[in-house]
């Protein structure tokens, strides 16, 4: 740990803070554990880029951070040469306070290093930027966005050319130089105007909503099934107060479904998310508003954005008149199934088709892929990670990817982007509910027919909090505990093989490692029971917990439900001392 409050001294005798700066600091000279969170160490710059709580300090997000980790990463382009300087880079934000500001700050310092930039003119989904930085052929792309994280939050997200998530030994570059560069005196930075009329920032704006949407209604397969119904078919929609307000009720509109209803209290753009402790739509709860919207209207589907519109989340009409989640695993599973269908019936599936999806999501996408001879694939958590894969098939002409997804709501279609994308995924909901509207099912039909044709498969996920100065220390420290004395059973069930991904062995208990797996490199336990269920233990990439998948197989329904019972009641004890 640095020496925190030398840190926090030269932060207040700075000139770089404004007056504003100086007085959050100066209110907190005598807390000292205030001080410790703050200064105790930069926040790290990961292949996610930065998340952190806004505030003044070094372990904060604010303008010099942003700046700071701009530097670095223009010396990452720049090394690149003078083509990528052309080239440039798409700047993007989010809803959240301080976003535009952010923005134009790492504009300033990438235009101040020669770096040319576009910059679009208000915020916009994420999956745009990904589609942005394809589209116009930028070396590099900057999103300032902390995604579902409460409103305290705010992020910087770094993208490469291929439209993905900056991979691992680029963000380690950057790392690298953010430490040997000095947060206030190394930065190069211009005012934002001079910058504008010399030409080295450029908005973007409607041209690029356009470019993109067409692509997004490239990937409708068979609209006609919206077509028939409608005049009936009623979609109610929220943006969570966030970037998905416009596109995603414009692409709706475009399939051709003419009953959307926008929860009015959150389509008012506002980052400190009123309407909802938590803008995430892996929370229920979040959608009280829309919930009642639905019912005064009479819409069985409800679609909702997280706050940069790369996640969406799904709530549909059950028979007891009440309106349920649709997991993240279970649309996965549900799209997985319908694009295969509908391409087949379309004429449209590729030769050699791909389905991708994560090691902590659902087995059942695995079981669909098999049932209908299409190649499925695991990679790690990350959508960079799945973008790698799909750059490997194009490159080496194997196999044509479709689809893919992740457990937390992600969904990824076409080749216009290389991350997860709400307004495509929003979308092609919508014409698969349209679909089974027409013969008379609600999505919650469909899942429980998917049920009885494929298997019943059952998920949770269980997430530990470590909060505090000594949360990461306690995260590793169960990670190595479990590594050092794996399990010889869990929740009362034997375990029957660990994999560990972060060397890629696999081992059983009284035998150790008995083979090597094709993936490793990643801070990942898997255990498989005896009882064809299993847990999945890592740490989070963006938030001081651990996270516990639990993924159940059983029967029948009662069966799947009463394993995912006991084994989640079993691990959640896992991280208790």
């Amino acid at each position: 740990m640095m020496d925190y409050r030398k840190e926090f001294e030269r932060w207040l005798d700075s000139p770089a803070l404004s007056e504003e700066e100086w007085k959050e600091l100066d209110a907190i000279r005598s807390d000292e554990n205030e001080i410790k969170s703050r200064f105790r160490g930069p926040l790290e710059f990961g292949t996610a880029g930065l998340r952190g709580v806004m505030g003044v300090g070094l372990n904060r997000m604010n303008v010099h951070v942003v700046r700071w980790a701009t530097q670095a990463f223009a010396a990452l382009i720049l090394a690149e040469g003078d083509e990528a300087r052309h080239r440039g880079v798409v700047i993007c934000y989010d809803c959240r306070n301080n976003s535009p500001e952010f923005a134009m700050e790492a504009a300033c310092v990438c235009a101040a290093n020669g770096i040319h930039v576009r910059l679009f003119d208000a915020l916009r989904p994420t999956p745009e930027l990904s589609f942005a930085v394809i589209e116009y052929g930028a070396v590099a792309g900057i999103n300032v966005t902390a995604s579902h994280n409460p409103a305290a939050y705010n992020g910087y997200k770094v993208y490469w050319s291929d439209g993905a998530q900056l991979p691992p030994q680029h963000a380690a570059a950057v790392a690298q130089r953010m430490s040997e560069i000095d947060i206030f005196t190394d930065v190069s930075t211009i005012p934002f105007q001079e910058a504008l009329e010399k030409g080295m920032i450029e908005y973007l704006g409607a041209e690029t909503d356009e470019l993109f949407l067409k692509n997004v209604m490239g990937q409708a397969i068979d609209p006609s099934p919206v077509k028939a119904v409608a005049d009936n078919f009623r979609i109610v929609y929220t943006p969570f107060h966030g970037a998905g307000h416009k596109l995603v009720p414009e692409a709706l509109r475009r399939l051709g479904i003419k009953e959307i209803y926008p929860v009015p209290e959150q389509m008012v753009i506002d980052g400190n998310f009123p309407t909802v402790e938590s803008p995430n739509p892996e929370n229920p709860e979040g959608f009280y508003l829309a919930v009642d919207l639905a019912k005064k209207v009479g819409s069985e589907l409800i679609i909702g954005t997280d706050p940069d519109s790369d996640r969406v989340g799904v709530m549909a009409l059950g028979k007891d008149g009440e309106y349920h989640t649709i997991t993240g695993n279970q649309m996965g599973a549900l799209l997985s199934d319908y694009v295969i269908e509908a391409r087949r019936r379309a004429g449209t599936m590729p030769q050699r088709p791909a389905i991708l999806s994560t090691i902590v999501s659902t087995p059942m996408t695995r079981t669909i892929c098999e049932a209908n001879g299409v190649h499925f694939q695991e990679t790690f958590t990350g959508f960079k990670f799945m973008a790698e894969k799909i750059n490997q098939y194009v490159a080496e002409g194997t196999y044509s990817y479709i689809m893919s997804f992740e457990e937390s709501y992600g969904y990824m279609m076409g080749d216009y982007v290389r991350d997860k994308d709400a307004v495509t995924a929003s979308m092609m909901i919508a014409e698969m509910a349209a679909y089974y509207y027409q013969k008379g099912m609600t999505l919650l039909d469909a899942v429980d027919a998917l049920y009885a044709k494929y298997g019943w498969f059952r998920e949770r996920t269980l997430n530990i909090y470590m909060e505090g100065v000594d949360g990461p220390e306690r995260m590793a420290a169960l990670m190595a505990s479990l590594r050092a004395a794996p399990p010889a059973e869990l929740a009362g069930q034997p375990v029957i093989r660990m994999r560990d991904y972060r060397d890629g062995t696999i081992a059983v208990p009284g035998l150790g490692v008995v083979e090597h797996m094709e993936l490793s490199g990643s801070n990942v336990l898997y255990f498989e029971l005896e009882n064809d269920t299993n847990v999945v233990i890592r740490p989070s990439g963006t938030e001081p917990k651990i996270k516990i998948y639990v993924l159940a197989r059983g029967k029948d329904a009662e069966e799947s439900l009463a394993r995912l019972e006991s084994v989640s009641a079993g691990a959640a004890l896992l991280g208790k001392d």
